[in-house]
């Protein structure tokens, strides 16, 4: 019998604003199959090693939600597709999902209109934006 562990490569990251509604609902309802590895929720809000690397990248976490799998990182579009199909189809939110982000096209297409909703919400409450570029700079 061969016992299996899960390694740092095997977790998952998922950077997103704890602030934005939009966010923290999703963050609160995708489900990562167990076999895949363990899912770490990351505010971008507060610092972190993670966020030290995405603006080092050079990427707007404003513009588009991150996903760090196997030391590679998915930036916009691609992070939500990475997820769903991490996510599988169990339970109605994740099919929901897996309908929507599922293919590189329908990512593509549904992404920007979820960012657009999540900017209008933030404006909405009166949310300011992470800028993590901004800050970087200073």
């Amino acid at each position: 019998m061969m016992l299996m562990n899960n390694s740092p490569q095997d977790e998952i990251w998922l950077v997103y604003d704890d602030e934005c509604p939009v966010c923290k609902t999703y963050c609160k309802y995708v489900r990562i199959k167990e076999a895949v590895g363990k899912l770490h929720l990351i505010d971008a809000r507060k610092p972190s090693l993670i966020m030290d690397e995405i603006t080092a990248a050079g990427l707007d976490i404003d513009q588009g939600m991150v996903v760090k799998f196997k030391n590679t990182i998915y930036y916009g579009p691609d992070a939500i597709r990475v997820i769903t199909l991490l996510s599988g189809t169990s339970g109605f939110f994740n099919r929901v999902n897996y309908l929507f982000f599922s293919t590189k096209l329908a990512a593509n297409v549904f992404y920007p209109l979820g960012k657009v909703f999540r900017n209008v919400v933030l404006k909405v409450r009166g949310i300011e934006y992470i800028g993590n570029l901004n800050q970087h700079q200073k």
